[in-house]
């Protein structure tokens, strides 16, 4: 007996429920012996992804069941996860519901019956906005003529060129090529090559590759450029109407000493009472760039600058970010301060915002502020004497806010940044642990209270905004973490149905501080938490355990300060035209999406080449030898940071050829069956660069010596195995570290985080 696959689909759509097998049996006039090929009909359809089976053996169409749009992200191994456009978790979509898609599409999704695990599962089924219009990857010659590119990142696919769509690329260099028609039932993705970058194995071609794969503009559109030239280099006496003069007043610039724009100048003043007034004047970059110009728009286009160890891809041409709007010392600046007045517990008493000018007293470094406020340099002392008494009341404030802060339970994650340092040539010289400095502190402290403070003002103001929400992790990944630690011999408040504060997780991170495990718990912790982002909704910031917070103090490099900038001229102005409040409500809910994308692209894109560099600093060490402490560990090997260079790599079990290996899950463990050798989060080995990735930016370590021996010792009455201590190498804690999620405004050289 034949049936047609169409004819088992409209016999599911006519019946307003799910249909029991034995009704679709019935409505064809299955026997029973013609039962099992009927079944692998409706199994194929299954499999297709048209019906869907649920509880009591019974069958939907996909298209009845509820429905999910999202952003698709692609696996290596085949499979993917969309991430749902209003929050919530992603939904695992398998293999076999895959086809046609592409990395970054949005798609919809029919969201199926749970998973075993209760976890979300999904089909596509359809394809809304396409994520990928170029890739960028190798270019390798065919036989037959043309040729293909095989995506740089491994999800991303081969695409398809013909002979006459090659353009003057030769095999093995990396390429972009456009795609002129998108994968399909049974058909791959064919391109046009568009850009030639060169050969792979130069390390500024992959850089570029970087830039080109997560589509960052590196050039300004000649409009653009024409508009940051028209304006004038320094300040007219048209431009300091109604603006309140702070040049009188000693405000400073603190940041990095390679920082070349300098957006933030603070200042401070003790009262009566042991209050203590603080200046956070931010460059009033709204002043500069009016909505809907060339400068407008491409800064929104951006949406965030991007920073990279050799280069910056800036939102803003430089005659703004290091010209006009950059704060530098002794001329005359346009900057929009925020007075707040705090009491000797670090309360905010009172707050005021108000254009202003200011005219900054000196150019600071971290460094330098150091030496003062910590050390006591005498010939610093010395030489910025007039500012010492400022910066020794700043300090005193900035240890105010974070005892508030700590006391109202704000999360600081422990994990340190890599700092990679490159000579004039372009060359990596090293990459160490960026330092943490109490002078970062100071200025962090300062950006997170004005932060707050603005979006208070603009909350009390009823004036539509853009706000940096951070919302609580979920209690599914919650109650992972809380097993997770109660493995490692920690005990979090609450049982699985109780929730954490942020003061809970906090009072745990403070347990481990210094401990061996204390950074494996620090970033799995981390990856429990939702990523903070922007919307017109105010819910506060579960990091920052802030009722109302913003971004504010970086308009010249994160376009949703200058919104807020904007927003905050226009509370301040007393009487917003009802059409004024109207056109915030339309516009803000993309620029809040738009905004967010960018941030998550720069962050992507930053930590790649960051990835990169490590591997091709790495790579022309293969061979050496390094001491090395162990940060994770899993069945298939463990993870080992360097002590000599801030890079991690992995050690597979295949390279522990002395021994079969067991992993033990719950202590978190590798234990040899024959010789008892044990390797758990702490312990020190030593380790040779056995091979480097470029591509997959991977690095891989070896056992010290060819063989993969490690010398172990019984252990005294247990008759355990046991690694071999290397002379003075012990765990040592790790330094002590903002928020790595979060970020107050300075780019990363300047040593400040996104928040």
């Amino acid at each position: 007996m034949k049936i047609p696959l169409k004819k088992i689909l409209d016999v599911v759509a006519l019946a307003k429920e799910p249909t029991p097998f034995r009704e679709i049996m019935g409505a064809f006039g299955v026997s029973k012996g013609e039962r099992r090929h009927l079944s692998a009909l409706v199994d194929e359809l299954v499999e297709r992804g048209d019906l869907v089976k649920v509880k009591g053996n019974r069958y939907t169409l996909v298209t009845r069941m509820a429905m999910v749009s999202g952003r698709l992200s692609l696996h290596p191994n085949g499979f993917g996860f969309v991430a749902p456009d209003g929050g919530g978790d992603d939904l695992y979509i398998p293999p076999r519901y895959l086809t046609g898609s592409m990395q970054g599409d949005r798609v919809e999704v029919a969201e199926l019956p749970p998973r075993h695990d209760g976890k979300r599962e999904g089909r596509i089924v359809r394809t809304l906005e396409r994520g990928v219009k170029t890739v960028v990857g190798t270019y390798h010659e065919l036989r037959q003529g043309g040729g293909t590119v095989a995506a740089s990142e491994r999800s991303g696919g081969v695409v398809a060129i013909p002979a006459i769509a090659r353009g003057s690329a030769r095999n093995g260099e990396l390429v972009v090529a456009e795609i002129t028609t998108y994968p399909a039932e049974g058909q791959g993705a064919v391109g046009r090559i568009t850009e030639v970058l060169g050969r792979p194995d130069d390390p500024q071609v992959e850089v570029l590759a970087i830039i080109r794969k997560h589509t960052l503009p590196d050039t300004f559109p000649p409009d653009v450029l024409a508009e940051a030239r028209g304006i004038a280099a320094g300040v007219t006496a048209a431009e300091l109407q109604d603006r309140t003069d702070l040049r009188g007043r000693t405000i400073v610039t603190i940041d990095g000493e390679t920082a070349r724009d300098f957006d933030d100048a603070v200042g401070a003043e003790r009262l009566s009472g042991d209050r203590i007034r603080l200046w956070v004047s931010i460059a009033d970059v709204a002043h500069y760039v009016e909505p809907g110009s060339p400068l407008d728009r491409e800064a929104y286009l951006r949406g965030t600058s991007v920073y990279f160890p050799d280069r910056c891809l800036p939102m803003l041409p430089e005659e703004l970010s290091n010209g006009i709007c950059s704060l530098v010392p002794g001329q005359e600046r346009l900057t929009l301060t925020a007075e707040l007045l705090f009491g000797p517990g670090g309360e905010l008493l009172d707050s005021s915002f108000y254009p202003s000018v200011i005219r900054s007293a000196a150019r600071l470094t971290y460094n330098v502020v150091e030496k003062i406020v910590v050390t006591g340099d005498p010939e610093l002392f010395r030489e910025h004497h007039t500012l010492v008494p400022d910066l020794m009341l700043m300090k005193e404030l900035a240890l105010r806010l974070t005892a508030l802060r700590r006391r109202r339970g704000s999360l600081d994650f422990d994990l340190p940044e890599p700092e990679i340092i490159m000579n004039l040539q372009g060359e990596i010289e090293d990459i160490v642990r960026s330092k943490r400095l109490l002078a970062h502190w100071i200025i962090e402290e300062f950006m997170l209270a004005a932060n707050e403070a603005v979006a208070a003002a603009i909350l009390h103001r009823n004036i539509p905004s853009l706000f940096r929400i951070h919302e609580p992790p979920d209690q599914g990944k919650i109650q992972e973490f809380r097993e997770f630690v109660h493995n490692l011999g920690y005990r979090l408040p609450g049982g699985v149905a109780g929730t954490l504060s942020a003061a809970d997780l906090q009072q745990l991170l403070d347990g481990v501080s210094g401990k061996p495990e204390e950074r494996m718990i620090n970033e799995v912790l981390l990856r429990c938490m939702k990523q903070a982002r922007y919307s017109t909704e105010q819910i506060g910031h579960f990091g920052l355990a802030s009722p109302c917070y913003t971004h504010f103090t970086s308009p010249i490099r994160r376009y949703p300060d200058l919104v807020v900038h904007r927003n905050l001229r226009l509370a301040l102005s007393g009487d917003p035209s009802p059409e004024q409040l109207q056109q915030l409500v339309r516009e803000l809910p993309e620029s809040a999406d738009h905004t967010s994308r960018r941030e998550r692209v720069a962050m992507e894109a930053e930590r790649e080449v960051v990835s990169l560099r490590k591997a091709q600093f790495m790579q022309s060490r293969l061979g050496e030898e390094y001491d090395g402490i162990i940060t994770g560990v899993a069945q298939f090997g463990f993870f080992v940071e360097l002590v000599e260079y801030f890079v991690e790599g992995m050690v597979p079990v295949a390279l522990m050829r002395n021994d079969y290996y067991h992993y033990l899950e719950k202590e978190h463990l590798l234990v040899g069956s024959r010789t008892g050798l044990r390797f758990r989060i702490g312990d020190p080995v030593r380790v040779r660069v056995s091979s480097v990735n470029l591509e997959l930016r991977r690095i891989e370590f070896a056992p010290e010596g060819a063989a993969g021996e490690w010398s172990h010792q019984e252990s005294a009455g247990k008759g355990e195995g046991r690694y071999r201590p290397l002379s003075g190498i012990h765990p040592r804690p790790l330094g002590r570290d903002k928020p790595g999620e979060h970020n107050s405004g300075k780019n990363p050289h300047g040593g400040r985080r996104r928040r």
